[in-house]
């Protein structure tokens, strides 16, 4: 690890004080909590003390817009992946308790506004920069295999995430060099060490987008939420380079807006400034299979029983 660094090594509290946020949590219903931010598929309320509640809800986007459909299920799965992931990585991060089935208390933070993503093969909008010549990769076959992790960070807060370089990230002063260099080296470590957990349940890991924040000390930890909606997970036994994968993610809604014609309506109106195009209803069959893979995907992974 870079030297000057600063990295919490203390994380949750003691279980009396969880305990206590609780049972204040009951006091939700009464609008107690202020309603910090209405996100895309979680609501963020401020409990005071420093802690922030998130309520997994379950709402969906795709591309940056918020879909008009739910996912049953989806914000508990979403919930119960974070709590596994932040109690199995072996790195400070901002969970305090679990309130079953879908909200989660944390510590709250300065998050750092940059969307940590790596990525393991050449998919998604990856793809797309190295086949328009944005960026020149070794690698051109679609979903195929990095020869290593692929560090591509992207803001965050800006209505459309782009792509940023280090250089742009430090001279916003979001991130000196070192923070910068531990940030990328925590990511891709984080992501290899996920991916081998999803090899050894049948899936691959394709990608990954990771958040952190700074805590009252100024030091670095691991933020926000790890779970299908941050990642993309393919059957390992199905993976064809060169094909459009089978996904245990939302990676089925995007595929399914880019085959009615959505995303190009999108890309189009970003491009000439129009308003952003009000997107249709997702079927119900689709619906009902993004809620199994979901759950699917955590039983295999966490090796816990959804119910």
């Amino acid at each position: 690890m870079p030297s000057g660094v600063p990295v919490a090594t203390v994380g949750i509290d003691n279980a009396k004080n969880a305990a206590y946020l609780t049972l204040r949590i009951l006091k939700l219903k009464g609008g107690e909590f202020k309603l910090l931010k209405k996100g895309k598929v979680k609501d963020i309320y401020d409990l005071g003390g420093g802690k922030l509640l998130f309520e997994f809800t379950n709402r969906v986007s795709a591309f940056d817009v918020p879909l008009p459909d739910e996912i049953p299920f989806k914000g508990e799965v979403l919930c119960r992946f974070s709590e596994f992931w932040f109690k199995t990585l072996n790195v400070p991060n901002h969970m305090i308790d679990v309130i079953k089935p879908n909200k989660m208390i944390v510590k709250k933070l300065a998050l750092i506004p940059i969307e940590c993503i790596v990525r393991g093969y050449l998919y998604g909008s990856l793809y797309e920069r190295v086949s328009s010549g944005q960026i020149n990769l070794s690698t051109k076959v679609l979903a195929e295999k990095l020869p290593e992790p692929y560090f591509d960070p992207t803001t965050k807060f800006e209505e459309k995430d782009r792509p940023i370089t280090k250089d742009e990230i430090i001279n916003k002063g979001w991130l000196n060099e070192n923070e910068y260099e531990w940030i990328k080296n925590k990511t891709i470590e984080i992501y290899e060490f996920m991916a081998k957990k999803a090899d050894e349940a049948g899936f691959i890991l394709a990608d990954l987008k990771l958040e952190f924040g700074r805590n009252e000390k100024g030091e670095i930890i691991l933020a926000d939420s790890i779970g299908p909606d941050e990642f993309r997970l393919w059957v390992k036994d199905k993976y064809k380079p060169g094909e459009i994968q089978e996904s245990f993610d939302k990676e089925p809604v995007r595929r399914w807006l880019i085959e009615v014609g959505y995303k190009k309506l999108l890309d189009e109106a970003r491009k000439t400034g129009k308003p952003i195009p009000k997107p249709p209803n997702l079927p119900s069959s689709l619906i009902e299979e993004v809620a199994n893979r979901y759950i699917t995907a955590f039983e295999k992974i966490t090796g816990e029983k959804f119910r």
